[in-house]
């Protein structure tokens, strides 16, 4: 069985990004294109070789923060498979969708009432 190499965590934002990928079962694509980037410059950011733009930045933050509320709940697949599907509750859409469209108030929203058991 062939390991991948681990990457050191030495900066907040690798910090950040193995969060992700760890309690929500992502891969540098699929957080790019959630943040509207390049699968490279995830992997820059994730070396320290680059960090992102401020909005981005905030982008990242968030969407940790809803991976890591989901962790409370969802295993990391389950976590990740409802980022990436429709939501009755967001009309359809899925939460990916949203954030990628700068509607993460949104996604917040919903996984608040999760977290709460509480539904419109």
């Amino acid at each position: 069985m062939s390991r991948a190499k681990a990457v050191p965590v030495s900066n907040a934002v690798a910090r950040r990004l193995a969060s992700i990928r760890s309690k929500g079962a992502m891969r540098h694509v699929e957080i790019a294109n959630l943040l509207g980037t390049r699968p490279e410059t995830v992997s820059r950011w994730n070396l320290g070789r680059s960090y992102p733009h401020a909005r981005t930045e905030k982008t990242l933050l968030e969407l940790e923060f809803i991976v890591d509320q989901l962790s409370d709940f969802y295993e990391p697949n389950e976590a990740r498979h409802w980022v990436f599907s429709p939501q009755k509750h967001l009309r359809g859409a899925s939460p990916a969708e949203l954030i990628q469209d700068g509607q993460i108030d949104e996604v917040r929203r919903l996984v608040n009432q999760l977290r709460d058991a509480v539904y419109i």
